[in-house]
């Protein structure tokens, strides 16, 4: 073999052992390899976790929420005529319970299922609460309690939810969720809304029909609570808008009614003034003065 055809098998030799070490330093490199700290450090077939989609944040937030049973709220009520209420106290749900907490000129007043109990500025009959049963003809009435649990079971299974982003409303953290539902899609059930037990499903469908749309946005809270929701729900009488903040959660002091002996029920007053007005009416005519209606 002559010098040239030497130097060239030489250089030939270097050129493939050169291209050798680039491909596996390169191969190292991509891989990841030992003490380099990257994608070689994970074991074969492992992929990144799946990010939480919103329908599955809110079912997540549903189960511990329904648990908690009782928390404070902070409300505003904007009914149709456009006039802004103020509310605070204690929400509860399964079964639906209101205490609202005594502000301004308003006494304090709680509300289990369908009877509420109204706290009166002067005694009646010597109590000083006054009972009112809402159900008169024997059936429950449905209507939202605007309670946490319940707002997030309107949105169960929704498609139609987004995250609009992360946000700090009150400077607490929190992912901020959104939907804009029509009738339809509110009372459209799917296998998320299984999770609920079976009445309170019927209830909340059955108090979804008075509405024609109803837009929600949510603040879930890093503890998987909601902290705020606001909603603006469309019916035959009007757009009523609600912001409500929660707290709490499981701490809340129970909803409940006030001692028996302290209550008055409104049916057996009004049945007195009635007897008192017929009374009197018949008094009136007694005397020649006609009746309470000029009779």
């Amino acid at each position: 073999m002559g010098e040239d055809q030497m130097n060239k098998h030489a250089l030939t030799r270097a050129g493939v052992a050169a291209a050798g070490a680039a491909l596996l330093v390169g191969g190292l490199t991509a891989c990841g390899g030992a003490g380099a700290g990257g994608a070689g450090d994970k074991p074969a077939g492992s992929a990144a976790p799946k990010a939480e989609s919103p329908a599955d944040a809110v079912k997540a937030s549903y189960v511990k929420t329904a648990a908690a049973r009782f928390a404070r709220f902070d409300m505003t009520f904007t009914g149709a005529d456009g006039k802004p209420l103020q509310l605070t106290g204690t929400k509860g749900w399964y079964p639906a319970a209101t205490g609202i907490d005594a502000k301004g000129g308003d006494g304090r007043q709680v509300m289990l299922g369908d009877v509420v109990y109204t706290a009166v500025d002067k005694p009646v009959q010597g109590k000083s609460w006054m009972k009112m049963n809402l159900n008169k003809d024997g059936k429950p009435r449905h209507q939202l309690n605007d309670d946490p649990a319940e707002y997030l079971a309107l949105l169960l299974g929704q498609q139609k939810l987004t995250l609009v982003g992360a946000e700090q409303p009150d400077g607490v953290e929190a992912k901020h969720y959104k939907a804009a539902l029509t009738g339809a899609e509110l009372l459209a059930a799917d296998e998320s809304t299984k999770v609920m037990d079976e009445a309170n499903r019927r209830s909340l469908h059955e108090a979804l029909k008075d509405y024609s749309a109803i837009e929600v946005d949510l603040w879930i809270g890093k503890d998987g609570y909601p902290l705020r929701v606001d909603t603006s729900r469309v019916a035959k009488d009007g757009t009523t808008k609600v912001s409500a903040k929660f707290s709490g959660y499981g701490t809340a002091e129970a909803v409940s009614a006030p001692p028996a002996d302290q209550v008055v029920d409104f049916d057996d007053v009004m049945k007195g003034v009635d007897k008192s007005l017929k009374e009197t009416d018949q008094k009136l005519k007694d005397a020649g003065l006609g009746g309470l209606d000029g009779s």
